[in-house]
């Protein structure tokens, strides 16, 4: 059984209720603290084990500029891996420069295309399609694919990117087809990118993703008789959400993935070996705090808060678990069997089903834990809520880094 690593933060009530009074309720609360410690934990073991790396933070899992600026004070090297234009444009708005920044798409309009090539970044595309696409606009002289080698693994089916039902990247038997026409059009640079999953807290399994990689890459270099500048083996490194959850040893991860890399390549004349982490930088440094709105008996049990399915997508979209922990007393004994819902006109809109939990009354303070990504990334405006604020805390020092909506804001594209 692991102790969650902010459970000290969660025992501090007058802290957290000043917090609370101060930027109203739904919050997301943001340790620095904890995010300096991922990212130094991460940057230490990867740096150990590759002399050539670039880490690109996954900007999909939370845009807001403030943490991706701290993150790159706390690591200067830092990069961004962009999914969109908007993605460019927070990248490009914190000062990451355009060679630091990685932007891998899927099934990308023109804009899309037009956009990444305007930034300067590292291109990664989803399709030999995305090529065509490309093609007609211009030919970067750089240019990466993204493949699928068959397989993928994550902690639901739905964020599994990788195997015959993804979506996702060229299969691998196309890969060479997918480079020799990059070769044919001009493009004279080369990258290799494979996400296949996230949440993974199997470390063996990314020994067995860079194996399988790395046949790729030898395939490639070999038939296509070219040296790849980068490997990107994504992210996908997983965070315990679960007391019971294994946590994963990222340095043995990195160890083990190393030893596969220099099997094939000398550390003098080798790719960049880059990775994309998200929620293991920023998942379990976030904290959604909510206020009790309502505690009902009906056919069963339910505590009504003022941060629902709009607030946090995660349990919905994909059945997740998240702790969740009445402020002050993350030890209490649990005296009832609750679902744990919110304001909006949908049955499903539940962030836990029969939970055990504590005696609450209207106005108590819950912490649903590890919703630093995905959490306000995923937020949307159902029943025209707005979405919350965002505070970063460092130390006992709390700072606004995004104010909450207003109705009004909502609106505003309707003026017109």
């Amino acid at each position: 059984m692991s102790q969650h690593p902010l459970r000290s933060l969660i025992e501090n009530k007058p802290l957290l209720e000043s917090i609370a009074e101060e930027y109203g309720t739904p919050l997301y609360l943001y340790s620095g603290d904890r995010i300096k410690n991922n990212l130094d934990r991460l940057s230490t073991s990867l740096n150990d084990h590759f002399e050539k790396n670039q880490i690109y933070f996954a900007v999909k899992a939370n845009s807001n500029p403030h943490l991706i600026s701290f993150m790159k004070i706390n690591y200067p090297d830092l990069g961004c891996d962009c999914s969109s234009p908007g993605e460019l444009f927070v990248a490009n708005k914190t000062g990451i420069p355009a060679e630091r920044c990685l932007y891998t798409g899927n099934y990308e309009s023109s804009d899309d295309l037009k956009a990444a090539l305007g930034s300067g970044c590292h291109i990664n595309l989803d399709d030999i399609q995305s090529f065509h696409r490309l093609a007609e606009i211009q030919v970067p002289e750089e240019i990466s694919f993204r493949v699928n080698p068959g397989f993928g693994s994550g902690r639901f089916k739905e964020i599994t990117t990788g195997g015959e039902k993804a979506k996702f990247g060229i299969p691998k038997e196309k890969i060479v087809e997918a480079y020799r026409l990059a070769q044919a059009h001009g493009a004279a640079s080369f990258g290799l990118h494979c996400f296949t999953g996230s949440g993974v807290l199997d470390e063996n399994y990314f020994t067995e993703l860079i194996r399988a990689v790395l046949e790729i890459s030898t395939l490639v270099e070999t038939n296509c008789e070219i040296k790849l500048e980068y490997i990107s083996i994504g992210g996908g490194y997983g965070i315990p959400y679960k007391d019971e959850d294994p946590i994963l040893n990222i340095d043995r991860v990195f160890q083990n993935i190393a030893k596969e890399f220099y099997s094939v390549y000398t550390k003098q004349e080798c790719p960049v070996f880059c990775i994309e982490p998200g929620k293991y930088l920023v998942g379990d440094a976030g904290i959604l705090l909510a206020r009790v709105t309502g505690v009902k008996e009906s056919y069963k049990s339910f505590i009504g808060l003022d941060a629902g399915m709009e607030t946090l997508m995660r349990p919905v979209l994909y059945g997740a678990y998240h702790r969740i922990y009445k402020v002050g007393e993350p030890e209490a004994t649990p005296d009832m069997t609750a679902d744990i819902t919110g304001r909006i006109c949908e049955n499903t809109d539940r962030l836990a089903v029969d939970r055990p939990f504590p005696t609450v009354a209207e106005g108590d303070l819950v912490a649903i834990m590890d919703t630093g990504a995905y959490g306000y990334s995923m937020a949307h405006q159902f029943n025209t809520r707005p979405r919350p604020a965002e505070v970063l805390l460092e130390g006992n020092t709390a700072s606004l880094i995004r104010k909450r909506e207003t109705v009004e804001d909502i609106f505003k594209g309707c003026d017109v």
